[in-house]
């Protein structure tokens, strides 16, 4: 069940969002409310769903994986089944860090991460082999121009 979202429960999650470490006094601070109903529109926020987690970003490159990679998957298949099994397969594999399924031609398309470009490779032999792959093409990154992981609140919805 979705809550309406008021002023205060925006500026909760445009704080939280920019910072998730911010304690619970800080953010009562910025968002002119007192600790206690803060703290309480938080778990209300995250009960609701509006709050998925919180978790650190991290750099990829600094840890090694050098290589960004976009896979555009086409099935040969659409059935439900098929699909799942897809999704399935993609869900166990660590280098892919995202995937989402499309309309139009291509199925799927997975953003992927890998050390460098033979561990690469190897993971799109494995991802032509998937379940009711047809074919995969793959685009290497040259830059990111963005990366922002957060979601618009500045906009009206």
């Amino acid at each position: 069940m979705s809550r309406r979202l008021d002023s205060i429960d925006r500026h909760i999650l445009a704080e939280l969002q920019a910072d998730g470490r911010i304690t619970n006094v800080d953010l009562a601070k910025r968002v002119g409310i007192s600790a206690p109903p803060c703290l309480r529109r938080v778990r209300a926020l995250e009960e609701a769903g509006y709050i998925k987690g919180y978790r650190a970003l991290l750099d990829e490159k600094l840890l090694g994986f050098e290589v960004t990679v976009f896979a555009l998957v086409h099935l040969s298949s659409q059935a439900e089944a098929d699909l799942a099994a897809f999704e399935e397969f993609v869900r166990a594999q660590p280098l892919v860090r995202e995937c989402w399924m499309l309309s139009g031609e291509i199925d799927f398309i997975l953003k992927c991460v890998a050390p460098d470009l033979k561990t690469f490779q190897a993971f799109v032999a494995e991802l032509t082999a998937a379940p009711h792959v047809r074919n995969v093409k793959t685009s290497l990154t040259l830059r990111n121009s963005k990366d922002v992981a957060m979601v618009p609140l500045e906009l009206k919805t």
